[in-house]
């Protein structure tokens, strides 16, 4: 039996119990400590050709005003109405920079947190369109709790939901299980890419298709600019591609994702994957983390998901965590890249995430709600 082995199955029965609650999956825990220990663990940079993507490969919607988005406004419209369009937001995450608070329940604008102004989003979807599309947000064991209890009676399991992503454990750098001075593993949520196989698992999306559901949109809790539009939604149903990826132009300090072709093929790339020989400026919009998708793609889905080792501390003693990143999706589901603002009352991406950068988009997020009827 490998240390690992050895000591996950020495692990007290209440850690046991609890990281089972939460779909800890250790197999996969001992596979990768296994390549760990060897130094084997795949750092993620891709070794295809990376190209930047084609002039028309990323596209911008018609402009307001126009008939082209009109009807793609209409298009969006009739699905709202027809409840064939659901919400799902990314709310497992602590804000670490703001006090280690769950961030759902962080006051956007005076008297009212994130949590508030998406469900007011969502009841001004109601009042316009004849019936709210449901509201789901993927929490981790650390958010569960507290948002389940932010939203008390409107919390009915469909319309208004939660569904917890999985937990899983820190290793050292050389493959064995982290354990802190009480002799305690360390949990971490896996990243957002547990996010298709959470929502599966929950029943909400299998239940959503079988109902005539269509569409879902994926935003960060912190991007209060990620909102349901009409025209969006008729843009992504008019192609006929599953995933639509919302970018906007890129800026000197964003760090994160942006589309490339590898070998060919359009997808999403962390710019840690990419490799010494192709230069991520060459690329001028950068992914917002917003997605489109086909419910029933989504559903349909599966995928050999890629762990990547993530560098981190507790305390002072440096550990390793895997995580998966839901962009991978592109590299599976055909998307088309749809070129956004980022400033004034449309924009589609106000990230908050420490106090400083929360003060300064106060007045951004506050001008956004005001403009599409959410305040």
């Amino acid at each position: 039996m490998s240390e690992l082995k050895a000591q996950l199955a020495a692990l007290p029965e209440d850690v046991k119990a609890r990281l089972t609650r939460y779909g800890f999956d250790p197999e996969r825990l001992l596979k990768l400590g296994e390549k760990l220990a060897r130094g084997e663990v795949d750092a993620g940079v891709v070794t295809g050709r990376v190209e930047a993507p084609g002039p028309n490969e990323v596209v911008t919607p018609p402009a307001a005003g126009t008939p082209e988005y009109a009807a793609l406004e209409e298009r969006g419209a009739a699905a709202l109405r027809a409840g064939k369009v659901a919400l799902v937001v990314l709310a497992g995450g602590m804000a670490t920079r703001m006090g280690g608070v769950v961030k759902a329940l962080v006051e956007a604008l005076p008297g009212k947190t994130f949590l508030d102004v998406r469900l007011a989003e969502i009841d001004a979807l109601a009042r316009r369109y004849g019936q709210a599309p449901p509201l789901w947000l993927m929490t981790s064991d650390a958010t569960d709790a507290g948002i389940r209890e932010a939203l008390g009676a409107r919390l009915d399991g469909y319309q208004v939901a939660t569904f917890t992503q999985s937990l899983a454990l820190r290793l050292t750098p050389d493959g064995k299980l982290f354990l802190d001075e009480k002799g305690r593993p360390s949990e971490h949520a896996p990243g957002h890419g547990d996010l298709p196989d959470a929502l599966k698992q929950s029943g909400l999306l299998g239940r959503f298709v079988e109902g005539g559901g269509e569409l879902l949109l994926l935003t960060n809790l912190d991007n209060l600019g990620g909102t349901l539009d009409p025209a969006l939604i008729g843009f992504h149903l008019a192609h006929a591609h599953p995933v639509t990826s919302e970018v906007v132009d890129k800026l000197a300090d964003d760090r994160g994702g942006i589309p490339v072709r590898v070998d060919g093929k359009l997808r999403i790339l962390e710019e840690f994957r990419i490799p010494p020989s192709f230069d991520p400026q060459t690329v001028r919009v950068f992914n917002t983390n917003t997605f489109y998708v086909d419910a029933r793609a989504l559903l349909e889905l599966e995928m050999d998901w890629r762990f990547f080792a993530v560098k981190k501390k507790v305390g002072d003693t440096p550990v390793i965590q895997f995580e998966r990143i839901v962009n991978e999706i592109t590299s599976e589901l055909s998307t088309v890249y749809l070129r956004l603002p980022r400033e004034g009352a449309s924009s589609r991406f106000l990230p908050v995430k420490d106090p400083a950068e929360l003060e300064r988009r106060r007045p951004e997020i506050a001008a956004v709600g005001r403009a599409r009827g959410i305040l």
